[in-house]
């Protein structure tokens, strides 16, 4: 545990210092808060789509656009070396001895696999977190702040970081003890097994995280009274979405970004909006992602999702039973693991999986990124604000790459880019042109 200690104390030097350097920078990202509409987008028998799209990027400055690819472009590097640290977490475990001390308490308390497999995941879940925390703290706090796209101090990140841990550690073991019933009863097939338990705890996890779990780290309370309300409600109505459950939730104490999101399933779906699209954006703009939030609804994206993401996943076990088995066959002995069904050998597990995953995320993206294509079809044909969506893509646009290159778009976007959002938004108002937001007396930005 000496090794962890010294992590913890190395993230923490870490994050002092960064936050020291970001106090003296303070970065400004934002766009202005409203719509605006470029004079190239206007409605008129010479509308070009291309010279409509490259006004809206223009809504970018040349500092903004180079700190948003900066961001993005970093998150790259923090994948690999996210996948590296992971791999070294779990090699500390193994041949530290760590996950053997830790299935010996288990055994000590109970020597009934259910009980000491529960015991063990428990323990596993609370090492884990300690031994992940500095990487935590510098990806998901030093350098969120440094790019000014977060609000937490660090007090409050901390506090979530916890009950994200109490979270996990009333879930992973239960999922745990679930598939280590499954490695114990089916053997060799072990892996089918496992994929379908993977299936049923996500399908729970959708239908119980905006109940029990989202309020916990957010106050959700209904959509205040006025104009927004009524025409998301109308919106919901048009698109047969229940209108029982419309929110806001309260994400500036944590966030800079806009979001929204139609969550839940078998009756407890909820439309949620934060507070930053509320505050930051304008009518148009909120039912164009309203729009879009809606249309994954509508086209059952959450069980799509799981059900792709399941088959996906079941590749992944079968590769963590092949590699497994050959792994603990060569060192296994050395290690002090017994066999599959050892709960020791969790981590030997989990980094051969997370390989599978990091090879697979041109895959995963891919699936996500074109469900996410999809919700922006229905969305602007749902909303039918398509100056609004385009805003709305721009302002993520300050903090993803908003054009990249088609491969780098392939392998790590899991949504459609800015420039594809914008270009697609233009389409339609090429063929939409009495569009009445579009054609409305409103104050347009400076011409392109």
């Amino acid at each position: 545990m000496k090794a962890a200690f010294a992590l913890i104390v190395l993230g923490l030097f870490v994050w002092f210092g960064a936050t020291l350097a970001h106090a003296d920078s303070p970065i400004a990202r934002d766009l202005p808060p409203g719509l605006q509409i470029p004079e190239a987008t206007r409605s008129g028998p010479n509308f070009d789509v291309d010279r409509a799209t490259e006004a809206y990027l223009n809504l970018l400055s040349p500092e903004q656009r180079q700190l948003s690819d900066n961001y993005f472009e970093g998150g790259y590097w923090i994948q690999l070396w996210g996948f590296v640290y992971g791999l070294g977490v779990a090699a500390l475990l193994l041949w530290g001895g760590i996950s053997r001390r830790l299935r010996g308490i288990g055994r000590w308390v109970s020597p009934r696999p259910l009980l000491y497999t529960w015991i063990y995941a428990l323990l596993f879940v609370l090492v884990f977190f300690v031994l992940n925390l500095p990487w935590a703290i510098y990806t998901d706090f030093v350098r969120e702040h440094q790019y000014g796209l977060a609000t937490q101090n660090f007090g409050g990140w901390f506090g979530d970081a916890l009950k994200g841990l109490v979270v996990s550690a009333i879930v992973l073991p239960l999922v745990l003890i679930a598939v280590y019933a499954a490695v114990r009863r089916a053997g060799a097939r072990w892996w089918i097994w496992a994929s379908g338990i993977g299936f049923v705890f996500a399908l729970f996890a959708m239908m119980l995280a905006p109940v029990f779990v989202e309020p916990l780290f957010n106050d959700y309370k209904p959509l205040r009274e006025g104009a927004v309300r009524e025409a998301v409600l109308s919106l919901a109505r048009a698109n047969q979405i229940p209108t029982d459950h419309v929110v806001e939730f309260d994400a500036s104490k944590q966030t800079t970004r806009i979001s929204a999101n139609v969550a839940g399933f078998a009756g407890t779906t909820r439309v949620a909006l934060n507070d930053n699209l509320l505050n930051k954006t304008s009518l148009p703009e909120i039912k164009a992602v309203l729009g879009h939030e809606m249309g994954h609804y509508v086209l059952n994206h959450g069980l799509r999702g799981t059900i792709y993401i399941t088959l996906v996943l079941t590749f992944g076990f079968w590769f963590t039973y092949r590699l497994s088995d050959w792994a603990l066959a060569r060192w296994g002995q050395r290690l002090g693991l017994e066999d599959r069904a050892d709960p020791a050998a969790l981590p030997l597990a989990v980094a051969i999986i997370s390989i599978f995953f990091f090879l697979a995320t041109p895959l995963v993206n891919s699936i996500t990124r074109q469900m996410e294509a999809e919700a922006d079809a229905f969305g602007l044909n749902a909303a039918r604000e398509p100056n609004g969506f385009a805003m709305a893509a721009m302002r993520l646009s300050t903090y993803r790459k908003i054009h990249p290159g088609a491969l780098e778009e392939i392998v790590f976007y899991d949504h459609p880019s800015g420039y594809d959002r914008v270009h697609g938004s233009m389409l339609w108002l090429k063929e939409n042109q009495n569009n009445p937001t579009a054609s409305a007396p409103l104050p347009a930005a400076a011409a392109q």
